[in-house]
């Protein structure tokens, strides 16, 4: 059971934490459009184009890193015109990783203000108070944080006692098997999954039959069920 679950690329934290009520997913009239094709010269930091978006160079990570998160220095404020409960966040990179604390910040911060994903004003803040905190970890440090669940450094999780969503660098880097090759969205969809897991939505889904974008709470990293690949809560309704 316990493999099953660190395998998957998510885990609950340790024992029934505190009563949370889920937040729901944004609710959409319909889903939104395919984006238009992308046209123009790559962005020139290696870059390349993919599955119809650009897609960020893979990044190769060690298995261990400085042991220490730094803190992402600022605030973001929640999009205009977003809806829903004020929600605090805090964000993390360990030292020595590749990718630094601002950049992996507005990564998040962008994927959290996306129309498709939960229904919340996201804000980032870069001290208490907040609700959570979503850290991009080596695998070490990810094993070590999801404990007693252990990823075995290949997956991600949520730890409800620490408000902590560890965010595997290396799946970060190089996206998941599941994804083909998309890392843009694969990193969309580990954000929301485990961000999902903070907001109340401690269970997992299954695909509701094959061929359908995958509900976000399904354990994609592990297996799509048959579902197709999908980042998004309001494409499925989590």
């Amino acid at each position: 059971m316990l493999a099953v679950a660190a395998a998957a690329g998510s885990c609950l934290g340790p024992g029934p934490g505190p009563e949370t009520r889920p937040v729901a997913r944004q609710a959409l009239p319909e889903p939104p459009p395919e984006p238009p094709p992308v046209t123009g010269p790559a962005p020139g930091d290696g870059s390349f184009f993919a599955h119809g978006r650009w897609q960020p160079r893979p990044v190769r990570v060690a298995d261990a890193a400085g042991g220490r998160y730094v803190t992402a220095r600022g605030r973001a404020a929640p999009p205009p015109g977003a809806g829903g409960p004020l929600v605090r966040y805090l964000v993390q990179v360990e030292e020595g990783l590749p990718i630094t604390p601002r950049r992996f910040a507005a990564e998040v911060h962008r994927v959290l203000g996306d129309p498709r994903g939960w229904a919340a004003r996201f804000q980032r803040v870069d001290r208490p108070p907040y609700a959570f905190r979503v850290a991009l970890s080596s695998p070490d440090l990810t094993d070590r944080m999801c404990l007693p669940w252990r990823t075995g450094g290949r997956a991600s999780c949520y730890n409800r006692f620490r408000r902590l969503a560890a965010i595997n660098a290396r799946l970060w880097g190089r996206g998941s098997p599941t994804y083909r090759g998309d890392i843009a969205s694969y990193r969309e969809y580990v954000i929301n999954h485990e961000v999902g897991h903070a907001l109340g939505h401690h269970g997992h889904a299954a695909c509701p039959r094959p061929g359908e974008p995958a509900p976000v709470m399904v354990q994609q990293t592990l297996t799509l069920q048959g579902c197709r690949p999908n980042p998004w809560p309001a494409l499925t309704g989590g």
